[in-house]
């Protein structure tokens, strides 16, 4: 709106602007923010497209920058809507839309609160630094609130296929993500820098500065912690076999058909075993079964005992079991059991993320108000386990992360710390059918792989099993719904890479950074504020 000089002299009031105008500068930025969060979904695996990222985190810093506390909250909430509607469809696959979209609701509000930092901090000298620090914050709040945290969609696990890969290996997951979103802030920020140039030929070199280090700092790290990723091995290598049975239906139905499902696991391994005796593959030095391969409980089931322990001394190795016990004190627990071909079972592992809403339901009178066939699915709570899992089989030191587990940093740290040369993810994706649910979590393995610079096998009941190399590769796979074995000879290893020794120290670095800039704005609001009264 300008203002007119009648001839008078007078000023008259501007001109209204245009209803339409107004609708359309609002409408622009809420679109453009919903869009970067589709973008950056689009950016995570099944697609190797890890590279839109980066103008996702621009067009968010476009949307955010110098905003007040409402405009960014929106545009934040808009942004983690467009992230998270498609990237978790898959927990609504046999449940119905309710549980999804709560789900959605609940996690894009810790985006849209992260947005009102980074829209605080924006106006700070060197902002992409601090604004990156406060994703960073956001992200290690939702990997612990509520309900033990949900940290899927950690922007560091769309970056499996990646250039900035190496970094998990520096700093792990919160290293990584940080270096991303720093790059994409400071690609816009050289845009902007750029276009100002263009309009007013004038160049702010230290802002100019800021952008291109924001850019090309990650870019540097990335390549210089390349001579952390390696897949040599140190300690002569194990040949693994990892058996996916399959299914005989997907969904949750499947748990109706117990017995089916664990025959199809012994039957795989007794094919195995026909195979190695007949020379078509080389005798496997431990074999592991995927989350849920027996959810008959084999220590009261004497039919089930029976069963895996005929398919253990076929096959003359150890085997890891997925079973579903019940404690001699009642407790139900998600457990791998380490079945020995001679001695039977030994050792067990019980799961210590459980999942909350799968394997434990939180608020039950209330999910029962709303919806009683959602609180019948869950008819008994799992408990938690209290100790790492790391099984020594064949002579090697085997780290268990049960499914979900994989996508907690400490989940997986601790098993290399406890000793494991190489990591199992044993998994259940039975459930969610053919979403993109089981890339998301083979791209988690991978990271995982890179990180703790281990090996990661990932036994599924019905697709995809994997097993992936230190530096990340996947060397063999199997298809959706199929019964298959993969059989490798991998490296085991036992040095540990900066994240692993590092631990959290990296992640409550970039938090109290995150911290830092918050206090920085709200000194200098206190301080104006103080000025202005004087």
């Amino acid at each position: 709106m300008t203002a007119t000089i009648a001839p008078s002299g007078e000023q008259t009031p501007p001109a209204p602007e245009p209803r339409g105008r107004r609708l359309l500068r609002g409408l622009v930025p809420a679109a453009a923010a919903a869009l970067s969060g589709v973008l950056l979904y689009v950016s995570f695996p099944p697609r190797t497209l890890w590279w839109l990222a980066l103008p996702a985190f621009a067009g968010l810093a476009w949307c955010l920058r110098g905003r007040g506390l409402k405009s960014a909250l929106g545009r934040g909430y808009l942004f983690g809507l467009g992230f998270l509607l498609p990237l978790l469809v898959w927990t609504g696959v046999e449940v119905g839309p309710g549980p999804w979209l709560a789900l959605v609701a609940i996690e894009a509000l810790f985006v849209a609160v992260t947005s009102v930092g980074i829209a605080a901090v924006s106006k700070l000298p060197g902002w992409p630094l601090w604004a990156a620090a406060v994703w960073t914050l956001g992200e290690a709040a939702r990997a612990r609130a509520p309900f033990g945290g949900f940290p899927w969609g950690k922007v560091a696990f769309g970056q499996a296929d990646g250039v900035f890969l190496p970094l998990a290996a520096l700093g792990g997951t919160p290293v990584l993500g940080f270096a991303v979103v720093l790059c994409g802030f400071g690609l816009f920020e050289a845009v902007r820098v750029f276009l100002t140039y263009r309009r007013t030929r004038t160049l702010h070199r230290g802002t100019a500065a800021v952008a291109l280090a924001a850019v090309a700092v990650p870019l540097v790290g990335a390549v210089a912690s390349l001579p952390l990723v390696s897949d040599a091995a140190e300690n002569g290598t194990a040949t693994v076999a990892v058996i996916q049975g399959n299914v005989p239906q997907a969904g949750l139905d499947f748990n109706a058909q117990r017995k089916e499902v664990l025959n199809h696991h012994v039957k795989e391994t007794l094919r195995l075993a026909e195979r190695v005796r007949a020379g078509k593959v080389k005798k496997p030095d431990f074999v592991l079964w995927p989350e849920n391969s027996s959810d008959i409980d084999p220590f009261r089931n004497s039919d089930a005992y029976a069963d895996i322990d005929a398919a253990a001394k076929a096959v003359g190795a150890p085997i890891s079991v997925g079973g579903v016990v019940e404690a001699d004190d009642g407790r139900l627990l998600n457990e791998q059991i380490l079945w020995d071909p001679v001695k039977g079972p030994t050792e067990t592992y019980d799961k210590r993320q459980i999942q909350p809403f799968g394997e434990f339901l939180p608020l039950r009178s209330v999910v029962d108000m709303i919806n009683p066939a959602w609180g019948s699915m869950v008819r008994k709570d799992f408990s938690r386990g209290s100790k790492p899992g790391v099984f020594t089989m064949g002579g090697a030191e085997v780290g268990l992360a049960t499914c979900y587990e994989a996508a907690f940093d400490w989940a997986v740290r601790d098993t290399v710390t406890h000793g494991a040369q190489l990591i199992s993810v044993p998994s259940n994706n039975a459930t969610f059918d053919r979403s993109e649910m089981t890339y998301q979590q083979l791209a988690m393995s991978r990271v995982r792989a890179v990180e703790h610079s281990r090996t990661v096998t990932v036994p599924v009941t019905s697709g995809v099993s994997a097993v992936i190399m230190p530096d990340g590769r996947i060397v063999q796979r199997t298809t959706w719904f199929t019964a298959d074995t993969l059989v490798a000879e991998v490296p085991l290893r036992s040095s540990q890479t900066p994240a692993t020794k590092l631990g959290i120290a990296p992640e409550l670095a970039l938090v109290a950074v995150a911290f830092g800039g918050i206090g920085w704005v709200i000194t200098r609001r206190v301080r104006a504020r103080g000025a202005a009264a004087k």
